[in-house]
Parts: C-alpha cells; sequence; structure tokens
C-alpha cells in the first residue's frame, strides 16, 4: 500500500514539473515569437514606406526643377526683349538729308550764313557739332573751327533749322583766293557733301566756322 502511494506520488510530482515547465515554455516564447515576429516584419515594412516616399519626392523634385528652369527663361527672354529696346533714338543727319540755304550777312566784317533743315519726311539729329567747311580741294582752303555756340545733338526735323557761320577771310592782306562755290558737309567723311553757290565772288584765306546752333545770332563768326 505504501509502495502504491510513493508512486502515486511520484507521478504526481512529475506531471506538475512537467505542467510547470510547460507553462514556462509558453511564457518565455510569447514575448520572443511577437519580438521575432516584429524584427521580421519591421524591414519590410520600413523598406516599402522608404520606396513609397522615395517615388512620391522623386516627381516633386523633378517637377520643382523643371519649374525653375521654365521661369528663368521666362526672365532671361523678358531682359533679353528689354535690353534691345531702341526706341527714341534717331539717325544721325547725313548731308544728302538736309538741305541749305546760304545769305551774306554784314556783321564782324561780313560773313555768309548757312541755314540747314531736314528734307521733307526726315528726322535726324546733328551729333557731329561742328560742320565740315571748304572752298575748293586745297589745304588752304579749309575752314577752321572757332567754337562757337553749339548744341550737341540737335534735332532736324518739320520747320527746325539749324544755324553756322563762315568768315572767308581773317587777314588783312591783300592775299586770297576767289571762290563761287563753298562745300559743306556733317562730317569730315561723308561720302556726299554739298556743293553750296555762293550769294557772291569771296575772297578766301584762312576761312573759318561755328559750330550749329538754332539761334543766329551765335552763328556770328569772330576770332577771340
Amino acid at each position: 500500500m505504501r509502495s502504491r502511494l510513493v508512486a502515486r506520488s511520484a507521478r504526481l510530482v512529475l506531471a506538475a514539473a512537467a505542467v510547470t515547465a510547460l507553462a514556462a515554455t509558453t511564457t518565455a516564447c510569447g514575448p520572443e515569437d511577437v519580438a521575432d515576429a516584429d524584427s521580421a516584419t519591421a524591414p519590410s515594412a520600413v523598406a516599402s514606406a522608404g520606396s513609397d516616399s522615395a517615388s512620391s519626392d522623386s516627381p516633386s523634385a523633378s517637377g520643382s526643377s523643371t519649374g525653375g528652369s521654365s521661369t528663368s527663361g521666362s526672365d532671361s527672354d523678358e531682359a533679353g526683349s528689354g535690353g534691345g529696346d531702341k526706341s527714341g533714338y534717331g539717325q544721325s543727319c547725313g548731308t544728302n538729308d538736309l538741305e541749305f540755304t546760304v545769305t551774306s550777312e554784314s556783321q564782324a566784317g561780313g560773313y555768309y550764313l548757312v541755314t540747314a533743315k531736314a528734307k521733307s519726311g526726315i528726322t535726324c539729329y546733328l551729333d557731329v557739332n561742328t560742320p565740315s567747311v571748304s572752298f575748293g580741294s586745297g589745304a588752304d582752303g579749309v575752314a577752321s573751327p572757332v567754337g562757337q555756340g553749339g548744341e550737341d545733338p540737335i534735332k532736324l526735323t518739320g520747320s527746325a533749322v539749324a544755324y553756322t557761320g563762315i568768315n572767308p577771310k581773317t587777314t588783312n592782306s591783300n592775299a586770297g583766293k576767289e571762290f563761287e562755290n563753298v562745300i559743306i558737309a556733317t562730317t569730315d567723311d561723308d561720302p556726299d557733301p554739298a556743293e553750296l553757290k555762293l550769294p557772291d565772288t569771296a575772297s578766301v584765306d584762312k576761312p573759318i566756322v561755328t559750330n550749329w546752333a538754332t539761334n543766329r545770332a551765335e552763328a556770328v563768326p569772330v576770332i577771340v
């Protein structure tokens, strides 16, 4: 009888130990399994999230870059068109753009007053202040500028006029060459100078010429 009780007690102890071991195993494995499951799924979730973020960010970055380039191009085009604006500028007067008249004046010992105006339909600027004037083709017939008066530039259009004064002889001697015409041009290198008929025959010796002026009183040539 005693031996059966001992054997039964031993079996109960073993059973209890097995139940305890099984419970411990279940308790120990539960959290580890959850942690393992989390650690197993976490990388795939992160990878998926990173892929989604990259795919969503890429078009935005690309769109932003394209937008910036378009704006810069537009600004450049506008700057280019603005830089090319030349409104308000007119052409320089060539000699063949002008009509001339010559009158003989008595002031300052006598001189010739040349009046210039633009031909019909022309607007131009006398942006070289002193005309080129000569009597004949020789160097001794070239008029020297005296620097009187002058406005730079002078706009000629419609009825607007400019004046220059020419004194053909500035010496007191009897020397001099006689000329019936005077040659005038707006610049020294004008390919088409005008030859104007004088009101009378001029005795020429060391001639002088004034600057262009809009006031005829400033076109009286005087050596100072």
